[in-house]
């Protein structure tokens, strides 16, 4: 067995509330107005916290839904600095005035993920469902940067078009940014149906981008869409904090709002909960996260490629491929019959042939 890593996650994604305010076209939980049962309490978020720490200081995304909906955010964000943990968030900044941006400030916040897929007002408007949600995006990263912390601008492709992330990042470095995370959606939550990208056109995106920022004047990462570091070796392109391309189950994991455990937040695949089991067993002992570990398991042209231990291909887009996804979620997550066979799968959206057995 060739284990990629065995040690601490480094990032941590959790959907502390599935509440929203936005209707996004791509949302991956499906979130709403309401929030759900079953969604974890304050005691068990302190608790969560708690066993997190046991485990490392990884870096925890505070995430939903839209995360300002909760109402103990800052008491969570607070405890987590506390113990420790560098406690960053993911919004759609809709909620994230100026005084809001100076409690998260206060509560250890570190830096804010801010959601900005456009540079046309109308067209984020349109894919986020609600209209003024562009200019609350906006002006939600002027009030971080004002009140001191740091700030990423997260956008989703949804057509291939490099000229669409380019825009978005100059708009960014003229307002201060240099962080970028450049997501390619993964059918699942309310993007279920969706039309996805032709793979190679989408390939042809990375490619762009990646070319236009080797210099180094951003920090930017594609998500979601692996092969970027196949892509970006071609180009003779390398940055040692890229990691590997797919690190779900590896060095990172996503908390679901009921306490399930799963690889990342497009993988509705349960590796235990945490009301039962504390997070480092499950960490450390989950049959899940073993399969995700394994490259020796994966099978089809990912299973010899020679890019696999780089890329490793999406899990999410490999398991979606079985049409195995579950769509219960804070009623428990489903856990898959066969966990190596339904995982460790092809990722269908690669285009790329290796060479080797056909």
């Amino acid at each position: 067995m060739k284990e990629i890593s065995g040690g601490a996650p480094r990032i941590i994604s959790w959907n502390i509330t599935l509440r929203c305010p936005l209707k996004c076209s791509h949302c991956y939980v499906g979130a709403g107005t309401e929030e759900p049962a079953g969604v974890l309490l304050t005691d068990e978020a302190l608790s969560v916290i708690d066993q997190i720490r046991a485990v490392g200081r990884p870096t925890v995304v505070l995430s939903g839904g839209e995360p300002l909906m909760r109402d103990d955010l800052c008491k969570i964000a607070r405890y987590g600095t506390e113990q420790g943990l560098r406690m960053v968030m993911g919004t759609s900044g809709y909620f994230l005035d100026r005084s809001m941006a100076a409690r998260l400030r206060d509560a250890g916040i570190r830096a804010v993920a801010i959601s900005l897929d456009s540079t046309d007002p109308a067209v984020h408007d349109s894919f986020r469902g609600v209209s003024g949600a562009w200019e609350k995006a906006v002006q939600a990263v002027r009030n971080c940067q004002n009140e001191g912390i740091g700030v990423q601008i997260n956008m989703t492709v949804m057509r291939p078009s490099a000229g669409d992330v380019e825009s978005v990042v100059e708009f960014g470095k003229d307002l201060g940014v240099k962080d970028y995370q450049v997501f390619f959606p993964v059918p699942t939550g309310r993007a279920h149906d969706s039309n996805p990208l032709d793979p190679k056109k989408y390939e042809e995106v990375i490619r762009d981008v990646l070319l236009k920022y080797r210099d180094n004047s951003v920090n930017l990462r594609p998500t979601c869409a692996p092969q970027f570091r196949r892509i970006a070796g071609d180009l003779g392109i390398s940055k040692p904090a890229w990691g590997r391309g797919c690190i779900a189950g590896i060095s990172y994991c996503r908390i679901y709002a009921n306490g399930d455990v799963t690889p990342c937040p497009y993988l509705p695949v349960s590796a235990g909960n945490v009301r039962t089991t504390p997070f480092g067993g499950i960490w450390s002992r989950s049959p899940v996260f073993s399969a995700l570990r394994d490259r020796d398991l994966l099978t089809g042209k990912c299973g010899w490629c020679e890019y696999r231990g780089i890329c490793g291909g999406c899990r999410a887009r490999a398991y979606r491929g079985t049409e195995a996804f579950s769509h219960r979620w804070c009623d428990g997550l489903e856990k898959p019959a066969a966990i190596a066979g339904e995982l460790c799968t092809e990722d269908p959206w690669c285009p790329y042939e290796p060479g080797g057995p056909q």
